[in-house]
């Protein structure tokens, strides 16, 4: 059974300051790429009204040459607090997105200094940047001066194991004017691979004075306690937890405020939340919300009997019509078990 000590309550109990902007709860959702849209942070919202929520990761050189804001940077007005995600290498064009994303709602900018895929690191940017620090840092002085808003970043602890920087990078980031850093305890090199080495994030808590977010392996409250005791981070973040899963922050969030655990979701309720997942994705984006929402319905159908069956068939669905009849089909049968 996990517990709670006494000091972490009292520490977490109190609200996050991340620069000038207060967050009244110490759990996270992180971007998600194809995934953190609207649809699902009204998901995730449901259940953690407190916590910050941000965007798919923007490219911030697409904003600049396009001049039409994506639909990723649809924010409603009423989900606070959020935050907006950017990518690139390039100062000029990452400040000048970050305008834009404050203008669209966004309570802080996150610069994405982490991510792995090749795609992003190819063009110097996401975790690529742990090798370009002088870059990366102004990176985080030109989009400081560029908006009113709270500047952090998103990062890893190294680009390899013989290259394990973030010590030196947090403090370059933090000297550059960035008012949080959520750090992932994995390298590049190790993708999504292995385990999270939160050993790593501690050390960074040893050597800032502004929010550290420990990020990588929070598939739990369980986890969650367990990384925040061992790091004394100030806060975590949840990550591929919460594929098939919006209520993980919310459950993170009640145990840290009360110490009490909520019932975990029954099969049955796993699947009406997919339900009205896959009918809010075709509401907002239409057959290209279908599509999108395969991913989603395989990742719910998990844990209970007929799950591979149904899985299975979810991945290959048409249309929405399609899809309410395989989960309302398979909510009768487990009602009926």
């Amino acid at each position: 059974m996990v517990t709670l000590s006494p000091a972490l309550q009292d520490r977490l109990s109190k609200p996050l300051k991340i620069g000038n902007f207060e967050v009244k709860s110490r759990v996270f959702q992180s971007p998600l790429s194809g995934v953190t849209d609207l649809v699902f942070r009204r998901l995730v919202r449901r259940y953690a009204p407190d916590s910050m929520m941000y965007t798919e990761m923007v490219n911030a050189t697409g904003l600049h040459y396009v001049r039409q804001l994506p639909q990723i940077m649809d924010v409603d007005p009423n989900e606070r607090p959020i935050s907006i995600q950017l990518f690139d290498c390039r100062p000029d064009f990452l400040a000048e997105a970050a305008q834009m994303a404050v203008d669209e709602g966004a309570d802080t900018v996150d610069i994405n200094m982490g991510c792995p895929v090749n795609k992003i690191t190819r063009n110097g940017g996401g975790s690529s940047l742990l090798r370009e620090p002088e870059t990366a840092a102004a990176i985080v002085r030109a989009v400081v001066k560029a908006v009113p808003v709270p500047v952090t970043v998103k990062t890893r602890i190294g680009w390899t194991d013989k290259e394990i920087n973030i010590l030196d990078f947090a403090r370059r980031m933090e000297d550059a004017g960035a008012q949080m850093i959520t750090v992932h305890g994995r390298t590049r090199a190790q993708g999504y691979n292995g385990s999270a080495r939160w050993e790593w994030i501690g050390r960074v808590k040893q050597v800032l004075s502004i929010p550290v977010i420990a990020n990588g392996d929070i598939f739990s409250v369980e986890a969650a306690v367990k990384c925040l005791e061992m790091t004394g981070a100030d806060g975590v973040m949840c990550s591929r937890g919460t594929l098939g899963y919006p209520f993980l922050v919310g459950e993170v969030d009640h145990f840290l405020k009360t110490g009490e655990s909520k019932p975990l979701p029954t099969a049955v309720e796993r699947l009406q939340c997919a339900r009205e997942h896959l009918w809010m994705l075709w509401e907002y984006k239409g057959d290209r919300g279908v599509r999108q929402a395969r991913k989603h319905m395989t990742w719910y159908s998990k844990g209970f009997m007929g799950a591979a069956e149904l899985r299975g068939q979810l991945s290959t669905i048409e249309n929405v019509h399609q899809g309410m009849e395989l989960l309302d089909g398979a909510i009768v049968r487990l009602m009926e078990n």
